[in-house]
């Protein structure tokens, strides 16, 4: 006589949802923190309750039913297991890979003196940080969450805003002393611009009703670091986004030529491909980093 056919397993995706729409009892919250749609969030409970033949949420607040306290229960204990790495002591640590790449400058002024706040949270997790510049096609091979710089505008990967920042002209104070004062935007011309096609002039000139042509002539960069350490060196002036430039204000290697700012019309994104948030250690630091840059003045 054969045995029935064993019950079917749920999901992890529909456990991990029921488990924080439980905590959270907010589809909005829930669908923040897994980094999926609303709809995901009532589509995986649905799929979950069919699945185990019973009603979860009782109400539209969604409080639970009693054979949903007791199944959060299990789930719970069922989710805090799989966490548990075998030989974590041993030579095989079972520990998890996470590869970012990331674009350098970023890397260097807001993520790197953060990153030791992960490590420390999340032992387990091994991370790789490989150096991208997508904007301008230098790319970090097999990254698994990658922060790009530009638009937004990215059709093929999922993606979230990480950091929207204001453009200004910094310099060195001995090259403000020796070509300024600075007292109106006109003072620049004639002046060394340094280039970049990650933040190209023509926003400030436009903020300030200038109709200059974009610089053709001076140093060029494709990392906003090196143009901050070129203006600190005092090559010339660079136009740089305030929170990537923070470190050099703040050693003052270089200061601020005007007081109105300007917001750049990129931004700083986090991308994955579909699916990579299934892999908790992407969705742990995916979640992390948002929490911590949300820090950022």
């Amino acid at each position: 006589m054969s045995s029935p056919p064993p019950s079917r397993i749920p999901p992890i995706q529909c456990l991990q949802t029921f488990e924080a729409l439980a905590r959270l009892r907010s589809v909005t919250q829930t669908a923040d923190e897994l980094f999926v749609t609303p709809s995901a969030v009532s589509h995986r409970v649905k799929q979950l309750e069919q699945i185990i033949g019973t009603k979860l949420f009782g109400r539209a607040d969604f409080s639970l039913t009693t054979d949903g306290s007791e199944y959060l229960a299990h789930v719970r204990e069922g989710l805090a297991t799989l966490q548990k790495f075998p030989g974590r002591n041993g030579a095989s640590s079972g520990k998890r890979k996470l590869r970012l790449a990331v674009t350098p400058t970023f890397a260097r002024s807001i993520l790197i003196p953060r990153l030791r706040q992960f490590t420390d949270a999340y032992p387990e997790i091994d991370v790789t940080l490989q150096v991208s510049i997508p904007l301008l096609d230098v790319v970090a091979e097999d990254g698994d969450l990658t922060v790009r710089f530009g638009t937004g505008r990215y059709a093929d990967v999922e993606h979230l805003c990480l950091l929207k920042d204001e453009i200004t002209p910094l310099a060195s104070p001995a090259f403000v002393r020796e070509h300024g004062p600075f007292e109106t935007p006109q003072d620049l011309e004639g002046v060394p611009l340094l280039r970049s096609p990650l933040e190209p002039w023509r926003t400030w000139f436009g903020a300030h009703q200038l109709d200059w042509p974009e610089p053709f002539e001076g140093s060029q960069f494709n990392d906003i670091g090196l143009m901050c350490d070129a203006a600190a060196a005092g090559m010339g002036v660079g136009l740089i986004r305030l929170k990537l430039g923070a470190p050099w204000l703040e050693n003052g290697t270089l200061v601020r030529l005007y007081d109105h700012d300007v917001p750049s019309p990129h931004a700083h994104y986090l991308c994955w491909r579909a699916g990579t948030m299934e892999r908790w250690e992407c969705a742990a630091f995916a979640q992390w980093l948002q929490k911590s840059i949300g820090t950022v003045g």
